[in-house]
């Protein structure tokens, strides 16, 4: 039996997933409804946030060790920009619609895991934007991500 891949692996690594959110952000910035909420974000941004999903794909630690960031560090960023469904649709439809212009695998088994961690994180992101205080304690562990199943419903803390 043949070692199945981790995401991070079956996307093309480091450099498929900074090109991703580099040609995402792209869009992002010419976008009237994400644009108020990404328009003050610092140049290095889109790498951050490649090196924070490598690391759920199962790749490499560079968000958390390479970049300093943490996964309380990376829920702080949403605390209070109160997003909603409009903005996280557009944000998620963004983000696939650059991950087949960069040609990101396109076989169903890839592209169920990679909708469902995007839509998955996309909502816990919109119930973090609208809390008052970080719920994700410093020292928490990263998420992780892989080809199966969630193994249940989400339960905040």
């Amino acid at each position: 039996m043949k070692e199945v891949p981790t995401l991070y692996e079956w996307a093309g690594g480091k450099d498929a997933l900074e090109k991703l959110t580099e040609v995402f952000y792209g869009k992002v910035f010419k976008d009237e409804l994400l644009y108020p909420i990404f328009k003050n974000m610092s140049g290095d941004h889109a790498k951050h946030v490649a090196h924070f999903i490598a690391e759920v794909f199962g790749g490499p630690k560079l968000y958390s060790e390479g970049d300093g960031g943490s996964h309380a560090g990376m829920v702080a960023h949403h605390v209070g920009k109160m997003l909603d469904d409009n903005k996280r649709k557009r944000w998620l439809a963004l983000l696939l619609e650059s991950a087949d212009e960069i040609g990101l695998p396109d076989d169903p088994e890839f592209r169920a895991a990679i909708v469902g961690y995007l839509e998955w994180g996309s909502r816990v992101a919109v119930i973090n934007s609208n809390a008052k205080e970080n719920p994700v304690v410093e020292g928490a562990p990263m998420p992780k991500w892989g080809w199966g199943e969630p193994g249940g419903p989400y339960m905040p803390g």
